[in-house]
């Protein structure tokens, strides 16, 4: 057989097919073992946490396993001392919020630590958790104050695949704390689930704490320095955002409006339209911003597009001004705060060097990360 005969297209196809077949059993076997090793970590977890409370060994039989699993498995990294310590820890940390969360149920308070992680095995939790990478289970349970919380984070984990850098961002963040935080009208406004699901797209107050502004800058600066940092700028306002453009116009009547920044949502299928206030919210910002969501779903908005939704980023707001300004608007729209946590004295700003001029100083090569 001629070697010609495996330069053709339809080699090309097909091994491409195997490439990828491969790939994805790659993945499906990694999250197995990921898996089948967690849920050995859990019901080891359990094993400690009785062993501890049963047998006679002294407070030193944690190193003294340590030193045996990792005599007897030498190419496994987990049995430190310190990653034992993290297993019993993980393990009481859910066990104890469940057991607490249980008030007045004994028979779960007196299940011994093994049963009640068999349990525990059985329900949705355990499936969750062993879900996810062992260092985003670490990190959750060592920065989240109980299990409700903790839940929060693997939830997003699963669904929006978080690296473990993001998934510390966001929680430093404290996402938990601020979405579906904002000030809305959407129960009134959009029917529901697309009303549940918008007020939980927004919160309050946005983190910009990776901008640096003087204390005097405005509108358009701010706007600026947002669409600069676009792509952390689509982290803080979370999954499902795609950046449209920046000063969109718009032509009413003889007049031109200018939109400040425009996105579209892939999963409520709408545009949605963020105005910038640098100061105090004030009512007439809900009736321009009305009419901006009326011209976009006049002159944007597809047959298949559910209506257009609106936020309001104030830096500052009172949340009964907000309601009342809300209350009789009949556009979809939220009200929001943001945060800048790092600001330049405006007698600095001159003599430092902008974006560009740095990365020209440092070659920085066009289109790469910041």
């Amino acid at each position: 057989m001629s070697d010609l005969h495996l330069t053709t297209v339809e080699y090309r196809d097909w091994l491409k097919e195997i490439k990828q077949r491969l790939r994805q059993a790659q993945v499906k076997a990694a999250v197995q073992v990921n898996s089948a090793l967690l849920t050995f970590y859990w019901e080891l977890g359990a094993d400690i946490v009785e062993r501890q409370q049963t047998a006679r060994w002294g407070s030193g039989f944690l190193k003294q396993l340590s030193v045996d699993l990792m005599a007897e498995f030498p190419d496994m990294k987990g049995f430190s001392l310190r990653n034992l310590e993290q297993i019993r820890r993980w393990y009481l940390f859910y066990a104890e919020g469940i057991t607490n969360c249980a008030t007045g149920c004994g028979t779960i308070a007196k299940q011994p630590a093994t049963q009640l992680a068999d349990n525990l095995i059985q329900s949705h939790l355990v499936t969750k958790l062993v879900s996810i990478p062992w260092w985003h289970n670490v990190v959750i349970v060592s920065k989240c104050k109980d299990v409700t919380e903790a839940l929060y984070y693997v939830n997003q984990t699963i669904e929006h695949n978080w690296s473990r850098n993001v998934l510390i961002h966001q929680m430093e963040s404290s996402l938990y704390e601020r979405e579906g935080k904002a000030v809305t009208n959407f129960a009134a406004t959009l029917p529901a689930p697309q009303s549940d699901l918008a007020q939980q797209l927004i919160k309050d107050p946005y983190n910009f704490d990776f901008l640096t502004l003087t204390k005097a800058y405005n509108e358009r600066e701010l706007e600026k320095a947002l669409t600069d940092h676009i792509t952390k700028f689509l982290l803080e306002l979370g999954a499902g955002f795609a950046y449209v453009g920046r000063q969109k116009g718009l032509q009413v009547g003889e007049r031109d409006f200018f939109l400040d920044l425009l996105f579209y949502h892939t999963k409520l299928h709408c545009y949605v339209v963020i105005e910038l206030k640098t100061g105090e919210f004030e009512p007439e910002y809900a009736g321009k911003l009305n009419f901006y969501l009326k011209a976009v779903d006049e002159q944007l908005r597809g047959d298949r597009d559910e209506p257009t939704i609106g936020i309001l980023l104030c830096k500052t707001r009172d949340r009964v001004v907000v309601e009342y300004a809300l209350s009789d608007i009949h556009k979809p729209m939220g009200v929001s705060e943001y945060q800048l946590t790092r600001a330049l004295p405006d007698n600095l700003k001159p003599s430092l060097p902008s974006i560009e001029e740095l990365e020209a100083e440092f070659g920085n090569p066009e289109g790469s990360d910041e």
